[in-house]
């Protein structure tokens, strides 16, 4: 399947294993001590407006197929769905440190948290997972104390400086040097595709304006109408919160171009499934 790219350097990886084809950044393949993806639509038992690869039990898809579609993601990753722990995204900034006692929450036992957006560990053989359909995907990997984070980061998330919030925590509970951070902005809604009225214009403009880069991530269509870039603003949280922007690769690839390859809320209208990302240390 050919994509809309908007880059011309490659900045997210395509992988296949079998009918299973996922994303992976080669900033983080680099660390050499994590596993990660970012998943797309393609390789799952799910059918219908959840096809094929539906990582949500909340949106109507058979519990069968999404079960099938975690086993199938796991035996990629090379660990099981008890390793798996997951979010509980309500488009907050609250964050939650996990370990192998929450391993399976949210597939194979209920989560005992809710309204959590990100998650961390410093645990090998956690993995981490989050949900998107095109809000941004935040991954974290700090390479000297070796640990892990991952969040989840929508228009509210980023005026809330997820970005930052993440780092602040892996300093607090890891003693995380921020220089020491390689990060990465996952698939997402580009720029073009993400029209925001004036009140989340306004938001941006507020909380961007004192580093003077609000015109970076806020083009005016008028009428009241703006175009977001919220990879840029996510971008710019994560330089702002201490990380190099050599250690920081930012997608080129856009849910809502590639609707047919990545789950699109807008696109669909909210007719569809879940994407997944993913990442644990070795």
């Amino acid at each position: 399947m050919e994509l809309y790219r908007h880059n011309n350097a490659l900045q997210v990886k395509r992988n296949r294993t079998g009918e299973l084809e996922y994303l992976t950044f080669p900033l983080l393949e680099q660390t050499g001590i994590v596993r990660h993806l970012f998943s797309t639509r393609l390789g799952g038992a799910s059918e219908g407006i959840y096809s094929t690869m539906n990582l949500s039990y909340t949106r109507g898809d058979e519990k069968e197929a999404v079960d099938e579609n975690f086993r199938r993601i796991a035996e990629v990753l090379g660990c099981s769905l008890g390793d798996i722990v997951c979010s509980d995204q309500t488009h907050t900034v609250n964050l939650r440190v996990v370990g192998k006692q929450d391993g399976g929450k949210g597939i194979l036992v209920p989560r005992d948290y809710t309204d959590i957006d990100g998650l961390l560990t410093d645990e090998p053989g956690v993995m981490l997972a989050t949900f998107y359909a095109d809000c941004v995907p935040l991954y974290f990997v700090d390479t000297r104390k070796k640990a892990v984070a991952l969040a989840h980061s929508g228009w509210r998330g980023t005026v809330g400086r997820m970005g930052m919030c993440v780092v602040d925590k892996m300093r607090e509970t890891y003693g995380t040097d921020p220089s020491d951070i390689v990060a990465a902005v996952g698939p997402s809604i580009c720029q073009a595709c993400y029209e925001v009225s004036e009140d989340v214009a306004d938001a941006f403009a507020a909380e961007f304006y004192k580093s003077g880069q609000t015109d970076e991530i806020l083009e005016s269509k008028g009428g009241g109408k703006y175009r977001l870039d919220l990879w840029r603003a996510n971008e710019i949280v994560l330089q702002e919160a201490g990380i190099p922007a050599g250690q920081i690769q930012v997608t080129d690839l856009c849910t809502c171009h590639n609707s047919e390859y990545l789950f699109s809320h807008r696109a669909s209208q909210g007719k569809r499934g879940n994407l997944g990302a993913f990442l644990g240390l070795v």
